[in-house]
């Protein structure tokens, strides 16, 4: 569904990534972990043509997408929830939903709007209010929700759990392990350990942009060298 192959990335002059390849396929939930700085959301802003990459291959549903602006990558349906969550302050909960729809495709779930109040209870009684006055975690629900409305066929999903309440990071992952049962993949990244075992198959691990690890997560889980070299504080 997703294939990464030795790109090399660039903010300006500064070479972040370097020769980072990763894989994943329909159905599947890939975490990409690291410190902070490691080049986990660099990585996935490659994807989307949002950063500048000089060399490799990005090819999405088997169609080479590098070098495509964002606006058209996200139109073929690749979804992206950014860190920053990039909401409609302004807006209402239900217009930041609109905002975000886009056709039904071939082979993957309509979402609707009533969908998404079912997965998020808070934005349903929320639905008239103002994107701005929510909390931190209702803005990262509706980040998600509003990515959702693309009915995309593939989702990028960067550090969903980061500063959010335990109860909150709960429903996130949720919300997740449905997305996967709709056979959504999800190309994940993550500092949340524990939030990636819950909702991951498989796992990368990047350092100063380097991909250094690669295996499933039950793997990782077993490897005390990895996780202490690359993963801890």
């Amino acid at each position: 569904m997703l294939e990464i192959r030795g790109i090399h990335s660039y903010y300006g002059q500064a070479h972040i990534l370097t020769d980072v390849s990763l894989t994943l396929s329909k159905g599947e939930i890939v975490v990409l972990l690291g410190r902070n700085g490691a080049g986990k959301s660099t990585t996935i802003k490659s994807i989307m043509g949002m950063v500048r990459v000089t060399e490799g291959s990005i090819a999405y549903d088997g169609e080479e997408v590098l070098g495509e602006p964002a606006n058209r990558i996200a139109r073929r349906g690749l979804g992206y929830v950014p860190e920053e969550r990039r909401i409609f302050t302004r807006l209402s909960v239900q217009e930041n939903l609109d905002c975000g729809r886009q056709p039904a495709r071939e082979g993957t779930r309509n979402w609707t709007a009533d969908d998404m109040f079912d997965l998020f209870p808070n934005l349903a009684e929320a639905r008239h209010r103002p994107g701005g006055t929510l909390s931190g975690g209702e803005q990262q629900m509706l980040t998600i929700a509003r990515t959702l409305m693309g009915n995309p066929g593939c989702i990028l999903l960067d550090e969903p759990s980061e500063g959010l309440a335990p109860v909150v990071v709960e429903q996130i992952i949720k919300v997740v392990k449905e997305i996967k049962a709709q056979g959504i993949p999800v190309l994940l990244s993550e500092q949340n350990l524990y939030f990636a075992g819950l909702v991951s198959d498989r796992a990368y691990v990047i350092e100063t942009g380097h991909i250094r690890y690669e295996g499933s997560m039950r793997e990782l889980e077993e490897n005390d060298e990895v996780r202490q070299q690359y993963l801890a504080v």
